[in-house]
């Protein structure tokens, strides 16, 4: 049985913004207490898209770091690492792309939607074509079986599990176990012999559910196959044998209702963001400047909660009592939005403190944050170089 490993990383996109704390970090910060936990830094993701302008990665590298350790993510419980110090990712990407069909590539949902989005971009590369089996090599390299991930970044995970499947069903056949799975298959007859084969086909190239299910109750409906001839004709179709890569299962993050000072997701390209390290004036300032419901013009118009992005804030930052105060209050006029914001800045405040305290020490110990990473990437390369010597092994380039 596999052991219980999670394995995620992030874009560097430099200082992170209370929308990644709420939407990625404190999970992060919860996961590393329950099962063994790996947190990279995803370099080579980032050039995909920003390969004309690699200039601002580094820094972004070491700040998104520090902003990790300030949130909570302790080295004693996680390993932090950089993806492009663990060159074993691209080796197991190269390889994996020996296996991979190309219409799997070009069915990942986000792969029209990004092109979609950045139009001012040349993305008719293959570093982008080919991002997510990149982005699976991260974690099949350590036999993750859990990813947690938001709902868009399922299919990532599927795609994932498809490539493992594949793999393991190429490489992890016990001696002489395809013709024992073609004998089987013969015991079927002539008719549900093709139709085994079709629903195989489909199954394993379109990655079809509905024909995995088809051609598992073909094989259970069969009085006159032995249990042995059931397992291998299931273990055949399904990539059966020696599971060398593990098929992760993804772990739903809770959805963030963090929103940014517009109301719009709080993103770096709407310029609607407090980072981790906002200074404390430019936190109240921001927060104070925020957009409320338009019909509140005068202080005593009635207004709605629904209608106020600081209504938002409050949903994610205060308590039932401050919520029942701020419905009553807008609906009937009893305070005004400078009122109404005082409580939403004093726990931001509240919870950027300590944060930005770790981040202040880490700051001014850049040593000891390369030490950390430099700790994570050997403790990572470990575990990719025992994974890559099975690989190896089974795809007959071992020549050691």
């Amino acid at each position: 049985m596999a052991i219980e490993r999670i394995v995620s990383g992030m874009r560097p996109t430099g200082n992170l913004h209370l929308g990644h704390y709420n939407g990625v970090l404190k999970n992060w910060v919860s996961l590393q207490h329950e099962a063994e936990s790996l947190f990279f830094v995803a370099d080579w993701h980032a050039l995909t898209t920003h390969y004309d302008d690699p200039g601002i990665i580094e820094k972004n590298v070491w700040d998104m770091v520090v902003d990790w350790l300030a949130a909570g993510i302790d080295p004693a419980l996680a390993t932090i690492f950089i993806q492009s110090k663990v060159p074993e990712h691209a080796e197991l990407h190269t390889l994996l792309s020996m296996i991979t069909p190309l219409g799997w590539l070009e069915r990942v949902p986000t792969y029209k939607d990004q092109q979609e989005k950045l139009t001012s971009k040349d993305l008719s590369t293959y570093g982008f074509l080919g991002y997510p089996l990149l982005q699976s090599a991260d974690i099949l390299i350590y036999k993750a079986t859990q990813v947690p991930v938001g709902e868009d970044q399922v299919p990532h995970i599927e795609f994932t599990r498809e490539v493992a499947r594949r793999f393991n069903h190429l490489y992890g056949k016990e001696v002489g176990y395809e013709e024992k799975a073609e004998d089987a298959i013969k015991k079927l007859g002539s008719k549900k012999g093709q139709l085994y084969r079709e629903l195989k086909t489909v199954y394993q190239e379109e990655g079809d559910d509905q024909a995995l299910e088809a051609a598992q109750a073909l094989i259970e409906e069969q009085q006159n196959l032995s249990l042995g001839d059931k397992e291998r004709l299931l273990g055949f179709l399904e990539g059966g044998g020696k599971m060398i890569l593990v098929e992760p299962e993804y772990k739903l993050t809770p959805a963030s209702k963090m929103i940014g000072l517009d109301g719009q997701k709080m993103s770096k390209s709407y310029n609607n963001t407090i980072s981790l390290r906002e200074e404390p004036k430019e936190v109240e300032k921001k927060i104070r400047t925020m957009p409320t419901d338009p019909a509140r013009i005068r202080r005593n118009d009635p207004g709605d909660p629904d209608n106020c992005p600081v209504w938002k804030l409050h949903e994610v930052y205060s308590s039932e009592k401050t919520k029942d105060w701020v419905k009553i209050g807008c609906k009937e006029a009893g305070i005004g939005c400078v009122e109404c914001k005082q409580p939403v800045i004093e726990s931001v405040l509240k919870e950027l403190k300590p944060m930005q305290e770790r981040a202040s020490n880490y700051t001014e110990s850049p040593d000891l944050v390369k030490s950390v990473v430099a700790e994570g990437c050997e403790k990572a390369r470990k575990l990719a170089r025992d994974t890559m010597r099975e690989v190896r092994e089974v795809m007959g380039i071992d020549f050691s």
